[in-house]
């Protein structure tokens, strides 16, 4: 099973949008797979029609041993595509995991054995930070893809990232490599933007997804009705963006299964 942490420790980039849509377009092609939520705020979960009262079982539980994988996975009204979903408990999981044996590890030894044979690929969903709750999914994932928001400060921060993911893959996970980097809300009206991709493309060269994604009301909506938005308006110019890049995703992919 390939992983994918979808990461950046700034906030309001874009991440979820990202992952619910990638993972919806991935599962559409037919590959079987899993979203993890590990932002207590579960928008991730939320984005894909899946309320609270809904989650008995999430990545918490998960993460601090309560339960099996195959207890905390849901599946979702897309095909093919399942979910782990987060609970505002998952805020606590930070101060409590330190105190748990392996805390960067349990992710990954969740992840072992019954994951592979069932799914094809798994999406990981960071909250904003670079806490025990990123280390986990960085330490569970072959690779990391990063929203960057096509703004000012887009590099600040990236930097910091980009270091943390040296130190994982020097001390935890030398498998691990970056994806891509997916330059989200782009406004193609403002100079600016254009100017930040520049920056961006100069800095980091091939690393960054030729495709863009716009700034877009529709995928702004789409959350609202529990839905992805390649589902809610497949013909928007956001949807017509994440399937593009989606397709440069499959294209990326490793090739090479994770070693259990």
């Amino acid at each position: 099973m390939i992983r994918i942490a979808v990461a950046n420790q700034k906030g309001g980039v874009g991440k979820t949008t990202t992952a619910i849509n990638l993972a919806t377009a991935l599962a559409a092609t037919g590959s079987r797979t899993l979203l993890i939520d590990l932002d207590p705020q579960g928008n991730a979960s939320t984005g894909l029609g899946i309320g609270h009262a809904e989650r008995g079982v999430s990545s918490y539980e998960l993460l601090t041993g309560q339960c099996a994988l195959q207890d905390a996975v849901i599946p979702t009204k897309v095909p093919r595509l399942d979910l782990i979903p987060a609970t505002v408990d998952l805020s606590g999981a930070e101060i409590e995991l330190i105190e748990l044996q392996e805390r960067t590890h349990r992710l990954d030894k969740a992840l072992e054995g019954m994951a592979d044979a069932r799914w094809d690929v798994c999406l990981i969903d960071c909250p904003p930070s670079l806490g025990l709750l990123t280390m986990n999914a960085l330490i569970a994932a072959n690779s990391i893809l990063v929203p960057l928001q096509a703004e000012f400060f887009a590099l600040e921060g990236l930097s910091q990232l980009l270091q943390t993911i040296e130190r994982v893959r020097a001390r935890f996970n030398p498998e691990l490599s970056i994806l891509g980097v997916a330059l989200t809300m782009y406004d193609r009206r403002n100079n600016l933007s254009a100017q930040v991709a520049e920056d961006v493309r100069a800095c980091l060269g091939n690393v960054v997804f030729d495709t863009v994604i716009p700034r877009n009301v529709r995928l702004s909506e789409a959350p609202s009705h529990g839905i992805p938005a390649l589902i809610y308006d497949h013909r928007c110019p956001g949807s017509e963006a994440y399937m593009a890049l989606a397709r440069e995703l499959i294209r990326r992919l490793p090739r090479k299964k994770k070693a259990a």
